[in-house]
């Protein structure tokens, strides 16, 4: 039997560190007046509920100035702000957000992590709006009321300027990533821009306004997407797996369709294979009790019908992770037919993998498709894509790229590497990179990909002979042969021990036996530096006189390869080779061309 209801939109809070997201949480989730008020926020796992009756308080006015009434129950808000939890949740067909908001401070505008979020809802198609935080901040701001466009109008002349400027600042940047947008009161068409809404999460300037864009814009384009059937099982994703006290391993689970009662049997999508079990409890946290205090914050009930959070106890959870879809097998329906559903979620969700490349691990599949989304729009393979910690296997997998070494890396998102491959990695070569922020993972990569093939380059550098223009000093000549021995000063460039020698005519007459410093034997030196030098097979007076120039004598080949690391090579090095290049010519006119 179908009982089909209007469920409450999923919204999630993205946004770059410290731009307001929590903050932004928090005031929606406390925005109640008083604890008696009909229709207060309640706090379900993982989620805030704001009903009908909260919103119809706070924009209500709004809404009737609009011509806008309320069809939707209210509105869900995930209680965990942030990418992770954003690409964690998810069902059929894309993210189980159905909207998003993107925090940016108006007075920063656009960083990393905003980017980020932005390419994350571009690829996951899921709408979104742009909340303007923190305008009491901007210079001269003054408070008038929690009504933002009454506020603006009465700001001093050069405040609404600014307000202006830094709106377009965002306008403008919205544009360059292919997002046309405007502040929510002049949007033309919202299915073709992106409303901003200048707020304040510290002041509640402007809340009313944000609710009442998510709102119309839930209830008049997504009214389709809404509709829920609560007769059947129940439909959920699961955000995180926990550990409690008495209870063992838990599940905290977004329900988005139908319901799930005590001692349903529950399908939960596996790596291998679908996960069967019962329902040994649901819990939610007791009225007005605070979430991060572990004494009695939960309380049992019966059942829980869509959409809202719910913790699940359960036995053979043991393999359970974040991201996987739970299903509830409700009255009639086949047991075989939702583990067959529930791996068909799974499948349409696993990473396409390439022949090569480098080995990602996340610790949810959301994470995983997020991780790699972003990798592949920057151009790098993907050899291996798996849930869960960094394992020994994993380490000896990215040590196996014998061919590549810029593939001997592991990315991580939020996941560690297990005890029992520490020891391994550290012997291993492999690079392990991880973070639980996707941009600083990718940001760290290509910070070490430059640094490692500079490395690379460096170690090629330094078995190439190197360009060295050197001086005989006169009243120097410790022996004259067998080896001679005279004090040098080299004028440019870079000397090495076992370097041939040559004077001005291109021919080798001689070989770097030993340089000495002072007391100390080096096995190189750089231009500006006076020591004395060994040399077997001439004698000084004859192939050599003091205050003869020589030259480094390097092979064609090398010549040809010390240009490819020019970048490398000091100025006066550089005006060396050039020097060597000359005087080679002299006898062969395309020498080192």
């Amino acid at each position: 039997m179908v009982k089909e209801i209007i469920r409450q939109p999923i919204v999630t809070i993205l946004g770059h560190v410290d731009h307001g997201k929590t903050s932004l949480l928090d005031t929606i989730r406390h925005s109640t007046v008083t604890e008696r008020e009909a229709g207060k926020i309640t706090q379900a796992i993982g989620a805030s509920i704001v009903p009908e009756q909260t919103i119809q308080r706070l924009c209500g006015k709004l809404l009737k100035k609009l011509n806008i009434e309320l069809t939707i129950p209210g509105l869900l808000f995930i209680d965990t702000p942030g990418h992770a939890a954003f690409s964690t949740l998810r069902k059929r067909g894309g993210s189980l957000a159905d909207i998003a908001i993107v925090v940016v401070d108006i007075n920063e505008g656009f960083k990393p992590q905003t980017l980020e979020a932005l390419e994350i809802l571009k690829n996951s198609k899921t709408p979104f709006i742009i909340a303007a935080n923190k305008i009491d901040l901007l210079p001269g701001w003054r408070k008038q009321s929690e009504a933002i466009l009454e506020n603006i109008s009465k700001q001093q002349e050069d405040v609404m300027r600014k307000i202006e400027e830094r709106l377009y600042e965002i306008v403008g940047k919205l544009h360059e990533l292919g997002f046309e947008s405007e502040r929510f009161d002049r949007v033309e068409s919202y299915t073709k821009q992106i409303a901003i809404v200048p707020i304040s999460a510290k002041t509640n300037e402007g809340l009313q306004e944000l609710l009442m864009v998510l709102s119309g814009l839930t209830q008049k384009f997504m009214a389709d997407k809404l509709k829920c059937d609560i007769a059947k099982g129940a439909r959920g994703s699961i955000l995180e797996v926990k550990e409690e006290p008495g209870l063992g391993k838990t599940v905290d689970v977004i329900i988005y369709e139908g319901y799930v009662k005590v001692n349903d049997i529950i399908v939960i999508g596996g790596l291998d294979k679908p996960i069967v079990t019962k329902v040994r409890a649901l819990l939610e946290p007791k009225p007005l009790s605070e979430m991060m205090d572990k004494k009695s914050k939960f309380k049992g009930v019966k059942e829980i019908c869509a959409a809202n959070g719910v913790k699940i106890a359960a036995p053979e959870m043991d393999d359970v992770i974040a991201g996987m879809p739970i299903f509830a097998v409700g009255d009639g329906e086949d047991i075989e037919e939702i583990k067959a559903q529930v791996q068909q979620q799974i499948d349409e969700v696993m990473i396409e993998t390439d022949k090569e490349g480098i080995i990602i691990k996340a610790d949810a599949i959301g994470s995983l498709e997020a991780l790699t989304t972003l990798l592949r729009e920057k151009g790098i393979s993907i050899r291996k894509a798996k849930i869960g910690k960094i394992s020994k296997k994993d380490i000896i997998d990215a040590e196996a790229n014998e061919n590549d070494s810029f593939a001997r890396v592991i990315l991580g998102f939020n996941i560690d590497v297990m005890p029992d491959a520490v020891s391994y990695l550290n012997e291993s070569g492999v690079k392990v990179i991880s973070s639980n922020i996707i941009y600083k993972i990718i940001e760290d990569y290509e910070k070490w990909l430059t640094e490692e093939k500079k490395r690379i380059e460096l170690e090629g550098l330094e078995k190439l002979g190197r360009g060295a223009k050197l001086l005989i000093m006169p009243n120097h000549t410790f022996r004259q042969s067998g080896p001679a021995i005279v004090g040098i000063d080299i004028t440019a460039g870079m000397l090495k021990t076992n370097t041939q020698l040559m004077k001005a005519d291109g021919v080798p007459i001689t070989r770097v036996k030993s340089l000495k410093n002072g007391e100390d034997n080096v096995s190189e030196a750089k231009a500006g530096t006076q020591l004395a030098l060994a040399m077997d097979g001439i004698t000084i007076g004859r192939q050599v006189h003091e205050k003869d120039v020589m030259y480094s004598f390097i092979s064609e080949e090398d010549f040809k390869k010390l240009k490819e690391y020019k970048d490398y090579l000091s100025n006066d090095e550089k005006e060396v080779l050039k020097e060597i290049a000359e005087i080679m010519r002299n006898n062969n006119p395309t020498w080192g061309i």
